[in-house]
């Protein structure tokens, strides 16, 4: 596929700690060499220290505020408007420390590590058009 992405037309990523969506892979657009995604951390809330292997990530964030790890340094605040490069195999975390969602895109080159977050053990994947609920807990 090549030309418009509409958000409301993709499946949904769902975790204890947000939500995503893909805008661009390799399997969605044939011969697409990056990946884009959509996240949303939670208040509250954010993803453990991991890595991808084989490929470099640019997180931008949009909106909200946070705590950003990078390899073993010390957190440091996030904010919209700032970006974060990864270079291959990094570790890296995001809390939010805010009370507004994080909007942030997450950014692969080369495309591939997207398919990695289904073999979490809090994965849900919802259809196209389906709305996350957000539930008090």
């Amino acid at each position: 596929m090549t030309g418009l992405v509409e958000k409301n037309k993709l499946t949904t990523d769902t975790f204890d700690w947000g939500i995503m969506k893909w805008l661009t892979t390799p399997d969605q657009n044939d011969g697409a060499g990056f990946s884009v995604g959509e996240l949303v951390i939670f208040p509250g809330k954010g993803h453990d220290r991991h890595n991808h292997e084989g490929s470099d990530e640019l997180l931008f964030f949009l909106s909200g505020e946070g705590m950003q790890t990078v390899d073993d340094g010390e957190p440091f605040v996030v904010k919209a408007g700032d970006a974060v490069y990864l270079s291959d195999g990094m570790y890296h975390s995001t809390q939010n420390t805010g009370w507004d969602p994080i909007r942030l895109l997450a950014i692969y080159c080369p495309g591939g590590p997207e398919k990695d977050f289904k073999t979490l053990p809090d994965y849900q994947g919802l259809p196209a058009g389906i709305i996350q609920k957000l539930i008090r807990g």
